[in-house]
């Protein structure tokens, strides 16, 4: 792989000239409620900028999607190019409206099938030549519910979704002839990107069935060395009887046909309609086959209530969102965070059918009594996502981690997945995230899979044998003690895995493998030059790269900062605890409020290789610090609108980043089991533990001068140190913070947090 293939799923240098406009775009209505609940305050809207020439970008989509669920039905602005949302806020005209999306991704996306458009007037089969222009105070975002009028068409479109179908509700406002336009050839990708073959049936007067296969020939994902081969499965129904049901295949249109196969596949369907009136459509999506289309669509959608199915979308996601519930902060702060918490429960979705099934590509079908998951963005969300979900919803860490060696289980994938989509190793990024989300699962008592298979699968990836690994340059790696291919990102991403699955190891009682992880956990070391004073990559002959060169994503001095499991001895290379404090304070003055959003070359909170350093002041007892530019960041890094993401949400990643800063503590190290507190945005935050036990952070005296802990408690007693443990939490209880608009340098300075070497 080269560098172009990896930096091309950030779309920071792709301009279309859309930000300034999507900047001034008004904000999302939410739907009055004499009593406004947590789940009002989100904002679907929040990061839906995939191009932009200026400020790096959120991606997401705005539509109506369940906690995880398999259907996410959202509109449609743009099929091509670095769009992987498939809509930006700022573009003026809608194509269609889709079942299946991805949310905050980079390279170019994919999925986008099953596009369904209401017309009115002549038939208009072309995507672009029908797509509709709509006017932003008309589109209406909240949790499970959008919104839109089509002003070509005059017709209101509203979409609502439960986990594995969708219901459409179109208002057609002038009587005559009215028309659903299903297209089964879109898909998300780069430019000319569509699915391969399709099959279309009409079953009966309201049903119509079929299929969409997708594989790397019709482009899609754009990185890494795979795509996904998928078929998804439809079951449409409508309401109302259809009076003329017609195909198209290319240019080729028919209404004599009961069925058909091509290649550039659609079907549209005609009925006559009064002004006024509602016309539901409702389908059924699965990856496995058309019985499982049909039996989710019977099973999630019985009634054609609409309204009735958006408030229970509600309902389903007010209560995910209360296992984290805030107090205090400004009304824009708790927009910013239920919709940070919404878009850290869109992944790892779910991939298999109500009845248990699932499938991968052309396999066959199983059921083996596991909820199978997929979209794990590795690289990114073992950071801060998976964290947060192993505190607030164990099981679907759990069955992510199942899902994983399943895959490798059943030989359909070599090592461990690094970036999985559709139960393919897309190969995209470096690292081996998967050993480090199982590995911080177990050392934080998840049991709820198979620890001996999944630890040999891990095993396997850092220890070899090589044809075994996926472990990015495995050969350097384990003769030189450091990589060449993104060598100073990928010895590092693997210095800190070896760390996490040498403590895996260990509670496994596997002493040897232990020690010698714990021994190549130290291999960061290998690329610090001394002779620069920092890191550097390094060639195979031994000699140093270049300050700009072998990193992924990042500079070497943003990159060599990820020593997360040994700061201590990063401490000690920096020159001592002063120079480091002195070196990474530095980097957050060189990053200014107007930057913050920006892809920049210091603090770039707009990607994940930098978002543990607010945090690791604590770890050279200077906690106030860490105290000063955590809540920095989340005053400067995340807002309401189109634009309030600082670079991709990756799955996840980025707002689950901010819901676990603002609530006052971030894991520098996930496997270390330790918290590092910072300085929260509310006055109380109140976790749900998946044990069902209550963990509470007050913070009292917060106000925005008021970020620095004057003194703590947990549960009654004094805390004289800056970190908790995962226990702590999930134990349950209160900590309590005492906030100032003066640090208190002395309060956390002298307990350091964990570290291999003591700083």
């Amino acid at each position: 792989m080269t560098d172009a293939v990896f930096l091309s799923r950030r779309g920071f240098l792709v301009g279309t000239g859309g930000v300034a406009a999507a900047a001034a775009l008004p904000r999302t209505a939410v739907a009055a409620a004499a009593r406004p609940q947590p789940v009002d305050s989100v904002d679907p809207i929040i990061g839906s900028v995939t191009t932009a020439a200026d400020t790096a970008c959120g991606k997401t989509f705005p539509g109506a999607v369940a906690p995880f669920g398999l259907v996410q039905l959202s509109p449609d602005t743009v099929s091509g190019g670095d769009n992987g949302s498939g809509y930006s806020a700022e573009m003026t005209t809608i194509e269609g409206f889709s079942f299946l999306h991805m949310s905050g991704v980079g390279c170019y996306g994919d999925l986008g099938n099953l596009q369904v458009l209401p017309q009115a007037g002549p038939l208009v089969t072309g995507r672009d030549e029908a797509k509709s222009p709509y006017r932003k105070e008309t589109e209406t975002a909240r949790a499970g519910y959008y919104a839109v009028e089509l002003d070509r068409y005059r017709v209101r479109a509203e979409l609502t979704a439960t986990e594995r179908a969708g219901l459409l509700r179109f208002t057609f406002h002038d009587a005559g002839t009215g028309r659903v336009k299903v297209d089964l050839t879109r898909r998300i990708g780069p430019d000319g990107s569509h699915s391969i073959a399709q099959h279309v049936r009409q079953v009966d007067a309201t049903t119509v069935e079929g299929w969409i296969r997708c594989d790397h020939t019709g482009g899609g994902w754009g990185c890494g060395a795979q795509s996904p081969a998928y078929t998804a499965y439809f079951t449409m129904e409508f309401q109302q009887p259809i009076a003329v049901f017609g195909t198209w295949d290319g240019t080729d249109v028919r209404t004599d046909l009961g069925q058909r196969d091509g290649t550039q596949l659609g079907f549209f369907a005609e009925f006559p309609v009064r002004a006024g009136q509602q016309v539901p459509v409702r389908a059924g999506v699965s990856f496995v086959d058309l019985d499982g289309s049909r039996r989710n669509l019977r099973h999630d959608l019985p009634s054609w209530s609409f309204d009735a199915v958006a408030a229970g979308a509600r309902g389903t996601w007010a209560d995910a969102l209360g296992k984290v519930a805030v107090e205090g902060g400004t009304a824009e702060q708790r927009e910013i965070f239920e919709t940070a918490l919404y878009h850290s429960m869109i992944d790892p979705r779910l991939f298999g059918d109500v009845d248990g099934r699932h499938r991968v590509g052309d396999t066959a079908p199983v059921r083996d009594g596991v909820t199978h998951r997929t979209l794990f963005s590795g690289w990114d969300v073992f950071r801060a996502q998976f964290p947060l979900l192993t505190i607030i919803d164990p099981d679907v860490v759990q069955e992510t981690i199942t899902s994983l060696v399943s895959l490798t289980d059943a030989g359909l994938v070599r090592g461990l997945a690094r970036w999985e989509l559709l139960g393919k190793d897309t190969d995209t990024m470096i690292g081996d995230a998967a050993i480090n989300v199982i590995a911080e699962a177990y050392l934080k008592g998840l049991r709820g899979f198979d620890a001996e298979k999944a630890y040999r699968f891990c095993r396997e990836v850092a220890l070899g044998p090589a044809e075994r690994s996926n472990r990015t340059d495995f050969a350097n790696w384990t003769s030189l003690g450091y990589c060449v291919t993104y060598s100073l990102s990928s010895t590092l991403e693997n210095a800190y895995t070896d760390y996490a699955l040498a403590r895996f190891a260990e509670a496994l009682g596997k002493k040897e493998d232990a020690k010698r992880l714990y021994a190549t956990s130290h291999n960061y070391r290998n690329l610090f030059n001394t002779d620069a004073g920092w890191f550097r990559g390094r060639n195979a002959d031994g000699t140093w790269m270049g300050d700009g060169d072998g990193c992924i994503e990042s500079n070497p001095e943003q990159q060599g900062w990820f020593v997360p499991h040994d700061v201590g001895g990063l401490v000690k290379l920096a020159g001592g605890r002063a120079a480091f404090v002195e070196r990474l304070n530095g980097i957050f003055e060189k990053t200014p409020p107007e930057v913050m959003m920006k892809w920049n070359e210091f603090y770039n909170h707009s990607n994940e290789p930098v978002q543990q350093m607010p945090f690791m002041f604590t770890y050279a007892g200077a906690p106030w610090l860490t105290q000063q530019w955590s809540r920095y960041v989340c005053e400067h890094a995340y807002r309401t609108g189109p634009t309030g993401l600082a670079g991709n949400d990756d799955a996840g990643q980025m707002s689950a980043w901010y819901v676990l800063a603002a609530a006052g503590f971030y894991p520098v190290s996930p496997a270390s089991g330790v918290y590092i507190l910072g300085s929260p945005v509310f006055d109380r935050t109140r976790f749900t533990t998946g044990h069902g036990r209550t963990f509470t952070v007050r913070a009292i005296g917060n106000s925005p001068p008021n970020v620095y802990i004057t003194s703590a408690t947990l549960n009654g007693k004094p805390l004289h140190r800056a970190w908790i443990t995962h226990d702590e939490v999930i134990r349950g209880g209160e900590l309590v913070l005492r906030m100032s608009a003066t640090p208190n340098q002395s309060w956390g300075a002298a307990a350091l947090p964990p570290s291999l070497t003591p700083a």
